[in-house]
């Protein structure tokens, strides 16, 4: 590994559930790993939630998951009322979301090889506006998100139904400790890979908070991500793509 990433302390900005990969590939390339969560997930549980989408599960043509955190929660609360048809496709956003999926037992994943966003899934053919025109799409998400695959799906001639099983939210984190690894020169770069994470920062850290934080790297998986970054004052970003690996690969590139 780069000899100059040894040694550099990480801000890993993931919720709890989704960070310790990272964090353990970092710290095994003799990295280290500062746990700074700036997206807290909180499952739906309520079974009333689920009951009218499971109940009309066999209706549908695809169920898109636009998220590991779809995946377990989505899975967890349609599956505790009925299993799954047999007949109904899963699609995924990205390698980490097909990875959930295949972790359930589902071997024929709709995702994209290349790509980790709505435009790249509306990219394949499966979405292509002749195969969707009169499908029905189960979209499977958090309370919020981007809303470009639904519309498109949409304009494309698809039915579209929504199906919220987490909520997100800016958890409730004291700064003090991460400005004090930047006040002292001991804080080498932050991640981030959601656009929420960079909104909750400023408003955990406040304006002088992002002052101080204005010139460490920040790495990000998505250049709109990058844009949030900028819009905050957060100057110095690499956008290291998707995945544990890429932003690994991305750290060292920079360091080393």
């Amino acid at each position: 590994m780069g000899g100059g990433f040894k040694g550099r302390t990480i801000a890993v900005t993931r919720p709890v559930a989704q960070a310790e990969g990272l964090c353990r590939a970092i710290e095994e390339a003799g990295g280290k790993a500062f746990r700074f969560p700036l997206l807290e997930i909180v499952p739906i549980t309520d079974p009333a939630v689920f009951a009218p989408v499971a109940a009309r599960l066999d209706t549908f043509d695809f169920a898109f998951f636009v998220s590991p955190n779809a995946v377990e929660h989505g899975l967890a609360g349609l599956r505790q009322i009925r299993s799954w048809p047999t007949g109904l496709r899963v699609a995924a956003v990205g390698q980490g979301s097909a990875r959930a999926l295949d972790a359930h037992g589902f071997t024929e994943v709709i995702a994209p090889k290349e790509g980790f966003d709505s435009e790249a899934v509306l990219a394949l053919p499966e979405f292509a506006p002749e195969a969707v025109r009169g499908r029905a799409v189960l979209i499977v998400r958090g309370d919020a998100g981007r809303e470009l695959l639904g519309e498109t799906l949409v304009a494309r001639g698809a039915r579209i139904e929504h199906l919220s099983c987490y909520h997100r939210r800016c958890p409730a984190a004291d700064p003090a400790s991460l400005l004090e690894l930047a006040a002292h020169g001991r804080l080498d770069a932050l991640s981030i890979t959601t656009g929420e994470g960079v909104d909750h920062l400023a408003r955990i850290v406040g304006f002088e908070g992002l002052a101080r934080l204005s010139g460490i790297p920040v790495f990000v998986s998505h250049p709109r991500i990058a844009a949030r970054c900028h819009q905050h004052g957060l100057e110095q970003t690499i956008a290291a793509g998707a995945g544990d690996d890429a932003l690994l690969r991305a750290l060292i590139a920079f360091f080393g």
